[in-house]
């Protein structure tokens, strides 16, 4: 075992000696000394000769993955303590000022255990924070700590995260920014504390994606930040914004930030959070008069509060100290072996966070790579060291690959760390941050071009490791990271063995579903804009479900229906059905679709709002083909009552596809209520992104009178009402459960490829496009005068809510919600909800057969209304409304 001499420098101590820069803590400020935190280097940047080099961000310090996650996550606490208190509170910001609470008392308790920690010695570079403790002995060399010593520490360490994982809860209306490239790992650490929605700033490319916003870091070596969100509304609906940052010397970039944040959209408070907080009094005054300016509450929490004496000839006295540095020893004893582990096809595809991603990310992702790591590396991490290096802005799921890694490795020496652009000099002596240093080629592709860039502390005798573990960019080709000049090359000649591990990438946009992977139409019928859910257990029994949601403690668009497969009696009303309204349907069809040519200029893009609208748009897609030889583009996106239509999905779309071409499809409407979501949501996106799309809805019946264009207004019985997802290409509802829809993804749905014995999705499309040659001269003459401008369509004049509205009161309900309006709905109340009456107009038995038959098995009253403007309405039952009675004023009965 070796001991820390006493004597062991802190690593800002040969810039303190020699430039006379220094930096001291805040009294009663901190919660950690500021020199426990950072220690002093040079950089080779004329903007700024200085570089705090942070011992818990492992940037340019090899750490131990635990210690960078526990500091994170200790920083979101003091976010989290900051959320709540009155931001016009003059001691906003101040830890000294806060209350005890049992959150303060963890607090405290976890920042005196990442104190010791740190006094006992984190890094294999040779030096320390302030204190004592036990560790490696100053230039020793790696890997000769007592493996008792060892394990108690990997022990302290876990018990450290567990304390702080223990506390992460859900803030709402908070969104969470980290700055690149060195804080986006700590970025999404706080997130994770917060349970917010995360995005870092970048420099690379934007990939298609419109930047949200950009500002300047005018100290940095790469100065320009954007932010590259797919989705806009996060950012820009947020009451709160948490800025994260690895230090705070003067602020001047987050007031950049915040001006840009404000200008695009207006938030209620700033909070601000970094490890070290070194401002200036005047500094913070800034944050102040800005504070006053925007009417905003703006404050900073920091882990260490204090200030860094800078002489006015430090720019000078810097550069002619580099200048007269010796290049350090890096000779190692042979170049080490490279080998690739490439992940492509064998792990999920990583989104980037740079694109906007939930703070707290699947544990299982990193789990997963881990275990091939360990793999990969087999008994030789036993005993060993190894590196985690991560590069520039990938930071996050390194970190939590090398934590899984120490897990899988308990008697390996695992420590982490990444790359940086950040070109900084190197001298090996122990009281200096920066020991040893390696360049090479970038292999990215950053908006501001190539580049060198750089990895520290990890090539020079003392702190050379057996293994490194190269964790580059997600799609990131082999020849970029071995080509000569490259990271592996640069790396292995530190001498170490080499693991170039090869990650997928998601594109910034999910890419869209098809068939046969995902539903049985054809890719050529439809793109599904969704996720697939297909392993989940998503699926409650109705009466369950229906309590659920009508209690409020769930939205019906968490789970599903149990789907059914159809008995023989009711399949038999199906094919009646069809045969008996497809030429009806085919003309319908052709009507909206000669209707939607002409309003979109013969070059519409249909977007049906699944799973309704799916057949229908893809019977004119179809329509168009043959009649016009026009190969239309068709996708299908989730709209979910209450939340709209999916803001990802439109995202996608605004990216590849005018806006103003775009024209949304559905099977009927009932009450409207589909419209007025659709309205609301484009309007929505509008506002947070600014792609104007049309709120157009095409539907095929419009027996509501809800939208103008539409094939029919007639109430008759649509086949594809008669069915779940047997007539829909196997795809259930659509779903939005935020345990299982992250920012980014798509709503999701599930393929029931059990059910295609019954499926009778394309049965359904056959029949009607067969009819299309016998109704088309019909459709051509019926629409031949028909208005390019939708305002020239007859109008909508709301008919069937006002009948809803008029239902829900006769029969004693008092929800428009509960009541379903025409063929198609009343279909899904008997097959998804929990019915109570069925309505029937007495003329119209003959069109609803199946709803009669449906009614009958499930044991549900029908009754006659001769006034009703509809063929039929469902019920649901009311079980958890205040108008659980029905007209007679008796008590409903509870299912």
């Amino acid at each position: 075992m070796k001991v820390i001499r006493t004597d062991a420098p802190w690593s800002g101590s040969y810039v303190r000696d020699a430039l006379g820069v220094d930096v001291a803590s805040a009294p009663g400020h901190s919660v950690l000394p500021v020199r426990s935190l950072v220690g002093l280097a040079l950089r080779r940047n004329p903007k700024r000769a200085h570089l705090l080099v942070s011992r818990v961000l492992a940037k340019h310090v090899p750490t131990e993955p635990g210690i960078a996650t526990a500091a994170g996550w200790l920083l979101g606490l003091l976010v989290r303590q900051e959320l709540q208190r009155d931001p016009d509170h003059p001691a906003a910001g101040d830890p000294a000022a806060a209350s005890p609470t049992p959150l303060a008392a963890v607090i405290e308790e976890a920042a005196d255990r990442l104190e010791r920690l740190l006094a006992e010695g984190t890094s294999r570079t040779g030096f320390r924070g302030a204190g004592v403790g036990v560790g490696a002995e100053a230039g020793a060399e790696v890997g000769t700590e007592d493996p008792a010593v060892r394990r108690a520490r990997a022990v302290a360490v876990t018990e450290l995260c567990a304390l702080l994982a223990g506390q992460q809860t859900d803030v709402p209306g908070v969104v969470t920014i980290g700055y690149a490239e060195t804080a986006t790992g700590l970025g999404q650490l706080v997130a994770a504390q917060l349970g917010t929605y995360y995005i870092h700033s970048t420099r690379h490319s934007t990939e298609g994606v419109a930047p949200y916003g950009a500002f300047e870091e005018s100290h940095s070596h790469a100065t320009s930040h954007q932010l590259l969100p797919t989705g806009r509304a996060e950012l820009h609906l947020a009451d709160t914004v948490v800025l994260v940052d690895d230090e705070l010397s003067t602020g001047a970039t987050i007031i950049n930030t915040i001006r840009e944040l404000h200008r695009t959209a207006p938030h209620r408070r700033y909070v601000i959070a970094s490890l070290v907080d070194l401002r200036s009094a005047s500094d913070q005054a800034e944050f102040a008069a800005l504070a006053l300016e925007l009417g905003a509450g703006i404050s900073a929490v920091a882990l260490a509060h204090g200030s860094i004496d800078l002489p006015a000839s430090l720019t000078a006295d810097a550069a002619e100290l580099i200048s007269g540095l010796p290049v350090p020893d890096q000779a190692a004893t042979g170049v080490g072996r490279m080998g690739v582990l490439d992940l492509n096809g064998v792990v999920p595809p990583i989104r980037s966070a740079r694109f906007g991603v939930s703070g707290r990310p699947d544990p299982g992702e990193a789990a997963e790579i881990a275990q091939h790591v360990a793999s990969a590396l087999g008994g030789g991490a036993a005993g060993s060291s190894v590196l985690v290096l991560a590069t520039e802005e990938f930071m996050a799921i390194p970190l939590a690959v090398a934590v899984r890694l120490q897990e899988l490795c308990p008697d390996a020496d695992i420590r982490y760390s990444t790359s940086t652009r950040s070109p900084v000099a190197a001298v090996d002596e122990p009281g200096y941050a920066i020991r040893s240093a390696i360049s090479f080629d970038s292999d990215d592709d950053a908006a501001d071009g190539p580049g060198p860039r750089f990895a520290y502390n990890f090539a020079h005798p003392g702190g050379r490791f057996d293994t490194v573990v190269i964790l580059a960019e997600p799609g990131t080709p082999a020849s970029r990271l071995l080509a000569p000049g490259r990271i592996a090359e640069a790396v292995a000649g530190s001498g170490a063995a080499v693991e170039v591990v090869l990650l997928p990438r998601q594109a910034p946009f999910p890419e869209p579903l098809a068939g046969p992977a995902f539903g049985s139409y054809s890719r050529e019928d439809v793109r599904w804009l969704l996720k697939d859910l297909s392993s989940a257990q998503l699926e409650a029994p109705r009466a369950e479900r229906e309590a659920a949601i009508q209690s409020g403690k769930a939205s019906y668009a968490e789970s599903l229906p149990q789907e059914f497969e159809p008995s023989p009696e009711y399949g038999a009303l199906f094919h009646e059905a069809l045969e008996r309204s497809a030429a009806r349907i085919a003309h319908a069809a052709g009507t909206l679709t000669e209707q939607v040519l002409k309003l979109r200029g013969n070059a519409p893009v249909l977007v049906s709002l699944a799973r309704a609208g799916t057949p229908v748009g893809i019977l004119m897609k179809r329509w168009a083909r043959e009649v016009h030889g026009l190969d239309l583009a068709h996708y299908a996106v989730s709209i979910v009552r209450g939340l709209g239509i999916d803001q990802a999905a439109l995202g996608y779309l605004a990216a590849r596809h005018d806006p103003k071409r775009i024209m949304f499809v559905d099977g009927w409407t009932g009450k409207g209520a589909i419209a007025r979501e659709l309205a609301a949501a484009v309007e929505l996106f509008q506002t947070t992104d600014g792609a104007a799309f049309r709120a157009d809805l095409a539907v095929l019946a419009d027996p509501g009178h809800c939208v103008r264009i539409f094939g029919t207004r007639e109430d008759y019985l649509v086949p594809s009402a008669c069915l779940n997802s047997t007539v829909s290409g196997l795809i259930s509802r659509t779903v939005f459960n935020k345990a299982l829809i992250g920012p980014g993804d798509f709503h999701g749905a599930k393929f029931y490829s059990d059910l295609a014995g019954s499926d009778v999705s394309t049965t359904f499309l056959d029949a009607v496009t067969a009819q299309f040659a016998a109704v088309r001269d019909d459709v051509m003459a019926a629409t031949a005068s028909v208005p390019a401008q939708v305002g020239d369509l007859p109008e909508a004049d709301w008919s069937g809510w006002a009948a809803v509205e008029e239902l829900s009161r006769r029969f004693g309900i008092n929800n428009v919600n509960l009541v379903k309006p025409g063929v198609g709905e009343t279909t899904r109340v008997l097959l998804r909800r929990v019915p109570w009456k069925v309505l029937v107009h007495p003329d119209a038995a003959g069109d609803i057969s199946h709803v009669l038959h449906l009614a009958e098995q499930r044991g549900v009253e029908v009754v006659e209304v001769p006034d009703l403007p509809y063929s039929c309405v469902g019920l649901i039952h009311p079980i958890h409304t205040p108008g659980a009675t029905g007209a007679d004023g008796k008590t409903v009965i509870d299912l």
